[in-house]
């Protein structure tokens, strides 16, 4: 049986991921030059980061959901 310590912290490594994408997206974005690309590569990054925005307030939200459960 895992300890406290021991236990794998699957929703930092999420939001590590998250912002390692968003970085690279960023890169990708200022290095292109080509207008549709930068447009694609734009919209990928807006969609990343709203969800590494919304991804705390999913995680509270389950937690609250859990917390008071009605029977």
């Amino acid at each position: 049986m895992a300890t406290t310590s021991q236990r794998p912290k699957r929703p930092d490594t999420a939001l590590s991921l998250l912002n390692a994408a968003i970085d690279a997206v960023n890169i990708a974005k200022d290095v292109l030059s080509m207008t549709p690309a930068k447009a694609a590569f734009g919209t990928v990054s807006v969609i990343l980061t709203t969800i590494r925005v919304g991804f705390p307030l999913l995680r509270v939200r389950l937690l609250l959901d859990n917390v008071y459960r009605i029977p």
